[in-house]
């Protein structure tokens, strides 16, 4: 599927501001470079639904990124009311098991016809780019990180997921064990000269698409640049 993605629409800039004014202006900005932004736990819980309307009417498409775990019910009704708000993907933990997932992407596919719109795409989260094998270890999982990503990419896929998220580390072996119409989105995506953050697990955009991924999602190296507008045509053009 990555292959037939125009380069240009790879890119996902992620929003990770405290207000809808921040949010606004970047997209604003930046709405002739990017096709989908990316909403996260701080935009959606400081605006609400709203910011996600404000997006859409920028011409522009949203990835919703709430990494849903919980009991399969709660779970299921936050996918219904999140196919309602119409964004282009969004996310469940892995972690949340089969069963959570299979009802979700069902609700999913039904809200979505029964309101004759389309369909989200779904995706899981594996382990997170913050995490490395260390952190697994402390929570009990032993397993290396290759090992688990896949195996949690394999449970997503057969309880009717559209893909998964997933480091660059590990594209390439979900791509090879599972192949091209599952997509991959890589977060933890850094330029040669940004700084890490808070992630352990990272590439460079050419790097990420050349293992696999279908989309790349990068935040402050385009939102806390002097210029994200000439940020953002930079990598772009590096993954094009």
């Amino acid at each position: 599927m990555y292959l037939k993605i125009n380069p240009k629409d790879r890119l996902i800039v992620a929003l990770d501001v405290d207000s809808e004014e921040k949010a606004i202006r970047l997209a604003g900005k930046l709405k002739d470079e990017i096709r989908i932004f990316k909403i996260g736990l701080e935009l959606f819980s400081s605006c609400g639904q709203k910011i996600v309307e404000a997006i859409k009417e920028k011409g522009c498409d949203v990835f919703l990124d709430l990494k849903f775990h919980d009991i399969p019910n709660t779970v299921m009704k936050a996918a219904i009311s999140v196919t309602r708000l119409g964004p282009f993907m969004f996310n469940v933990h892995a972690l949340g098991g089969y069963d959570m997932m299979r009802n979700a992407a069902g609700a999913v596919r039904e809200e979505a016809a029964r309101l004759g719109i389309e369909r989200p795409k779904i995706l899981a989260v594996t382990i997170l780019t913050s995490m490395d094998e260390n952190a697994l270890k402390k929570i009990g999982i032993n397993d290396n990180m290759k090992t688990q990503v896949l195996r949690l990419a394999g449970l997503a896929k057969d309880a009717g997921l559209d893909g998964v998220v997933a480091s660059s580390e590990e594209a390439a072996l979900i791509r090879e064990k599972i192949g091209g119409e599952f997509l991959i989105v890589t977060p933890g995506i850094r330029p040669g000269s940004a700084m890490l953050n808070d992630q352990k697990r990272i590439s460079t955009p050419r790097a990420a698409i050349e293992a696999g991924a279908d989309f790349i999602v990068v935040g402050r190296p385009i939102t806390e640049a002097k210029d994200p507008v000439s940020a953002a045509r930079e990598i772009a053009r590096e993954i094009g």
